[in-house]
């Protein structure tokens, strides 16, 4: 059986905001995608990721006003991906590893080109390794500190 790569079952056609744009648009955004995170470019060039969380946690509950409030004010900087000619085992161990049930998928001139879910994972590894990945990426995390 030849090696799966990401890019045999990632989502491609990702949608996504700008650093500029404002919160409300983000959440907007994901309203109408039904989806929780959103990758954050700057032209062509990946600077972030903004989810549903982020704006609650960093926007809304700090007080600042959503239609006012730049995603860049609220994004995660720095996000793990994978690129898109990885090994679909090592992009699991990944997730795994970093706990995240998405991760953005870049080619290698560092352009986005995907997404790849831990539904994406589950449905093409074997049921021992899609197990262990989702045990592992849904282990508790800890309150934060105040």
């Amino acid at each position: 059986m030849a090696t799966q790569r990401v890019s045999d079952v990632m989502t491609s056609d990702v949608e996504v905001v700008r650093p500029s744009d404002s919160l409300r648009m983000a959440a907007e955004k994901m309203r109408l995608l039904n989806v929780g995170p959103i990758p954050v470019c700057d032209g062509d060039q990946l600077v972030g990721i903004v989810t549903d969380r982020d704006i609650v946690i960093r926007a809304v509950a700090q007080g600042l006003d959503a239609e006012r409030t730049q995603v860049a004010q609220a994004m995660t900087r720095g996000v793990e991906f994978v690129y898109d000619d990885d090994d679909l085992t090592q992009a699991a161990q990944k997730m795994r590893a970093s706990q995240i049930r998405r991760i953005l998928v870049l080619n290698r001139a560092k352009r986005l080109v995907g997404i790849l879910s831990l539904g994406d994972v589950s449905a093409e590894l074997s049921d021992q390794e899609s197990g262990r990945t989702l045990e592992e990426v849904s282990a508790p995390s800890q309150p934060a500190q105040p």
